[in-house]
């Protein structure tokens, strides 16, 4: 699956949320400008091919405060105890927050 990404994936240390489907105890595992990747130890109600809104709080020391994104959800994998939700992408109302995390995760790789 990774081998054929357009664009490279940048792990991060972020916390991700959707209210009501992913909670608090959910980080954004790996992050590019075209999609994300989540990993929960709970979550309800997901829906592939489905659109949320999800919001991103960067790691204290990239300095970047919290931003949202419009996402589709491309694939689930549940393993047991855990979790993790492939996202595409779809918009991003705060654009430049979001770009400067990416080029920040880009430069500390």
């Amino acid at each position: 699956m990774f081998e054929n990404r357009e664009n490279k994936r940048y792990r991060t240390l972020a916390h991700a949320r959707i209210p009501h489907v992913l909670g608090e105890e959910t980080l954004l595992k790996d992050i590019s400008i075209t999609g994300c990747c989540v990993e929960s130890t709970a979550y309800s109600d997901i829906k592939p091919e489905t659109q949320y809104e999800i919001e991103i709080q960067p790691e204290a020391a990239s300095k970047i405060g919290k931003f949202h994104l419009s996402v589709e959800v491309k694939w689930i994998k549940s393993t047991g105890y855990a979790g993790e939700v492939g996202f595409r992408i779809v918009a991003s109302p705060k654009g430049r927050q979001f770009q400067r995390y990416v080029d920040y995760l880009a430069y500390r790789s």
